[in-house]
């Protein structure tokens, strides 16, 4: 399923390119992204790969997250409006949840509680996009600087978890975020204090909070008309619990699970054809980014045993989890070598 992200997302990248040496023009153009409409969508997988293009070309890991600094919350566009609009820094980020999918189709945002801790979860959802390192940075980058605006004030976060494997020093990541992140762990996060969430921000006006309410409802409902996407959404968040069944999905949306596999139907798939693709993506998306063993990996996609992932990782691939990861080593770029401080 082809994703899309708001051409917003390639704002200042003429102007960051350059400092790193890149003629941003002619990058783009090999993309096949266009230089100069930030209002078009844009493809989410094109999107990833020129990150990672631009990391490896520049020999600088660190390509996404530093241009995520370098945007700032300027690549969120119009969301900010809505963000703005909320009266506590929960509320804020609860609007960028709720309506993130219109600005990027291929990820998603989620706001858990711990008791006192809160994290907020960044996910690539695009399938088509192998690896995502780079995106996921850029994403971290940017929230990190919306909530240091939107408490107006300087903010690190208590924890910064990311899946994927450290390439850089961990003395690099502090310098630039204040922290240095936890890797290869199960998921992509900021960990802050949840009493942060009652914070208080600026008084907006109340009128025009409707306004762009209504107008982000609007796009929301158009987004949210594909029923398969959104069964996928609810397969990840689920799948690290142990494996999903269609019953569990059907309940979780109120549906009788014959209905659920007759919609499904309707747009040319089914449960056990979503539950497959997205076990599979997720699959390669760690065995990409992650150093996980592969018993963890089975665990987190809901199997009950490493055989049962292997022999469903051969049958999508034609080959095992191990000499798939064993080969992709041997085509990484140089700049994708471990390095711990």
């Amino acid at each position: 399923m082809t994703s899309f992200v708001r051409g917003i997302a390639l704002l200042g990248f003429d102007e960051f390119a350059s400092s790193q040496g890149l003629d941003s023009r002619a990058i783009l153009a090999e993309a096949g992204l266009p230089c100069d409409d930030l209002d078009a969508p844009i493809s989410g997988d094109r999107f990833a790969a020129l990150l990672e293009f631009c990391a490896e070309r520049t020999d600088n890991p660190l390509f996404g997250l530093q241009f995520g600094l370098h945007q700032g919350t300027h690549a969120l566009g119009d969301l900010l409006y809505v963000i703005n609009s909320a009266e506590t820094l929960g509320d804020a980020l609860e609007a960028l949840i709720r309506y993130y999918h219109v600005h990027s189709s291929g990820a998603e945002l989620r706001l858990e509680r711990r008791g006192d801790e809160a994290r907020l979860l960044y996910d690539v959802t695009d399938a088509d996009a192998a690896s995502v390192r780079q995106t996921v940075e850029l994403a971290m980058a940017v929230g990190l600087r919306l909530i240091h605006t939107l408490l107006g004030r300087t903010w690190t976060p208590d924890e910064l978890l990311l899946r994927h494997t450290s390439v850089e020093k961990a003395s690099t990541y502090r310098a630039l975020l204040g922290v240095a992140p936890k890797f290869d762990n199960p998921v992509n996060a900021l960990v802050f204090d949840s009493a942060l969430l009652a914070t208080r921000l600026s008084a907006s006006d109340e009128r025009f909070q409707r306004l762009i309410r209504r107008h982000f409802d609007e796009l929301a409902q158009l987004s949210l008309s594909e029923l398969p996407p959104y069964v996928q959404k609810l397969l990840r968040n689920r799948l690290p619990g142990g494996n999903v069944t269609v019953e569990q999905i059907a309940a979780q949306m109120m549906l009788s699970p014959r209905t659920l596999q007759r919609y499904l139907q309707a747009e040319g798939t089914n449960f056990q054809q979503l539950l497959d693709s997205t076990r599979q993506s997720l699959a390669i998306r760690y065995l990409c980014d992650s150093s996980i063993s592969l018993t963890q990996l089975s665990g987190l996609l809901g199997y009950t045993s490493l055989g049962a992932f292997s022999r469903a990782f051969s049958r999508w691939t034609g080959i095992s989890p191990q000499k798939w990861k064993q080969q992709h080593k041997r085509l990484m770029p140089t700049t994708g070598g471990a390095v711990h401080d």
